[in-house]
Formats: structure tokens, sequence, C-alpha cells
């Protein structure tokens, strides 16, 4: 974590309270205290997964397994306590404590501070006393986002055949599709039924869990990797690869096919995943993918998303 985001984490003190010189109880609560931090990367959605939910999702299970628990949280922005509204309440049944908004002294039975993380989009199952897995996590989105209660019924309306999430992105954001049309166009030639994707978070989930293979515009093979790969295979998801070539990418048009960062893009970026590097193929490059190249590999998709949608039935 960069020296910024750790300045904007407020340092606090914990007292024990008991002695004539604790302070005075202005809040009482009969339930121990996590408390912990979202000033990091709050607001980028990967980051608020992967350096916030899954690690509050290891602690609980690691120290709370019964979930009664209250959550004293730093930097707790009003936008995102509304934003996963129903999957904070799938952790805890108590409200949140805002310490950026409460200066009240609060007393709990005991406090744990900070999450526990086993590394990037990791849930190891043999470092946590009940064994949980991101199939146990997939459950507890399952429940937060009610399985699809409330949300348009084309999402859970029976299908015949597979269902394909094409992940639109707009503007100057980077990684955009500029002929997102005609892919999709092309994706429902081969046969998907094709669901262009920007609506709010609860739609996603129940978009994603009821589909059958999702296209995400990334061309960094070892970001997709580490982000994606495992955590999708231990959520029992199969795992398909479409790797952009350079004529694909905008990039380009504002570099020489045979200097390195198109020709070479590992060795361009060595050891060092710095912001200006990330910009290159976070933020700078859009794709344009080649629809014959892209309608083979389709096919196969298709081929695995019917064999899967006639296993399951």
């Amino acid at each position: 974590m960069g020296r910024f985001r750790v300045k904007r984490i407020k340092e606090i003190t914990i007292t024990l309270g008991s002695g004539p010189r604790s302070p005075k109880c202005e809040a009482q609560h009969n339930a121990p205290a996590l408390v912990f931090s979202v000033a990091g990367y709050n607001g980028n959605f990967w980051h608020e997964f992967n350096d916030g939910f899954i690690p509050l999702f290891i602690t609980v299970n690691s120290i709370f397994p019964d979930q009664d628990v209250i959550f004293v949280i730093d930097k707790v922005r009003d936008w995102s306590v509304s934003k996963y509204a129903g999957l904070l309440k799938a952790f805890s049944k108590h409200p949140i404590v805002d310490l950026d908004n409460d200066n009240a002294t609060h007393f709990f039975t005991s406090t744990t501070l900070g999450l526990i993380s086993h590394g990037f989009m990791t849930i190891d199952p043999t470092l946590l006393p009940n064994s949980a897995t991101f199939t146990h996590f997939r459950a507890l989105l399952d429940k937060a986002y009610g399985h699809g209660r409330n949300l348009p019924s084309m999402y859970y309306s029976p299908v015949t055949q597979p269902r394909l999430v094409l992940m639109s992105r707009k503007g100057s954001i980077g990684r955009v599709i500029s002929n997102e049309g005609d892919v999709k166009r092309v994706a429902e030639e081969v046969g998907f039924n094709v669901i262009v994707f920007k609506s709010s978070k609860q739609e996603a989930y129940a978009i994603i869990n009821t589909s059958h293979a999702m296209l995400v515009p990334l061309g960094l093979e070892w970001v997709a990797d580490v982000c994606f790969v495992k955590s999708a295979k231990e959520m029992r998801a199969e795992y398909m690869e479409y790797k952009i070539n350079a004529k694909e990418s905008s990039l380009v048009e504002t570099y020489d096919e045979n200097e390195m960062v198109i020709k070479d893009p590992v060795a361009f970026k060595g050891n060092n995943w710095s912001s200006d590097i990330m910009d290159i193929y976070l933020k700078e490059q859009n794709v344009k993918l080649d629809l014959l190249r892209f309608k083979e590999h389709l096919k196969q998709v298709y081929d695995k998303a019917k064999e899967f949608m006639d296993k399951d039935g």
C-alpha cells in the first residue's frame, strides 16, 4: 500500500474499560468489535473486494464464526455503505460504527484490530477453522443479494441458450471495446443470448450468477491470472481466456509494434508495476477485437457453455 494511502488511515487508541481513570461509556455493546480501515483503495470495485470483503470474510470466519460482531470502520463513506448495504448485513446483524462521524466512547466485550488476508484474491481453507472456501464466499454473495429477488425477471427466467455478459465500458477509463456493437452481433450469431452489462452491483451479481460465459476486456495475462483465474476456478466457474494480439490494442496507435511495451509486456513491466506502467495497460489501452479471430474463440466458449447447461440441467 502506498504512502499516500497509509497517511489516510486514522490512528486510533484502544483502552481497557475498567478502573477509575477509564473514559465514560457513552455506548455499551454486548458484542465484540472488529476495527479496520477502508481508506486504502475505497472506490475501486476490484480493490474493495480484494482488500476489503475477501479479507473481511476471512477474518469473520477466523475469529467470529457466529457473525456476532460489530464493524468499526475508518473512512467508510456514505456511498460505500449504501452500495454494499446488503453485503454488509450478510456479514453482521449489527449497525456499523463510523469512526469519522461518531465521536462517542464505545465499550465492547473485546476488540480486534485489522483484517486477515491470504494474498491476492485468495481464500486458503487450510488457514481457516471451518475450512471455508470461495464457494462459501459465493454463497454469502447469494445470501446478500437474495438470489435475485426484486430484480427484473429476465435475469432468472429459463434460458434455452448460453448467456454471455458483455462488460461495457465507456468514456476515457480505458479497456473500452471500441467495436462493442459488432462483438455483440458476432456473439449472437454464434448462438449466445448477449446481455450488455452496465448496471448496479446487485444486478451485476444476478446477471453474472445466471450467465454461462463472461467477456471482460483485459489484455493483461498476469493481471487476469492473479485477479480472476484462481478465484473463478475455486468458485467452480470455467475460465476460458482470449488473449488479444497487438493489432487489437489501441496501443499500436501510440507505440511501434517492435517496442517492448507492445512486443513483450512482461519484460517491459519487469518487477516494476508502477503507476506509469499501470496507466499504459489499464487506462490508455482500448480494444478493437478481430471479429473473425474472436468468433472462432466464441464457438469454443459456446460449446463449453452448452456442455455446462446440459450437465446442470
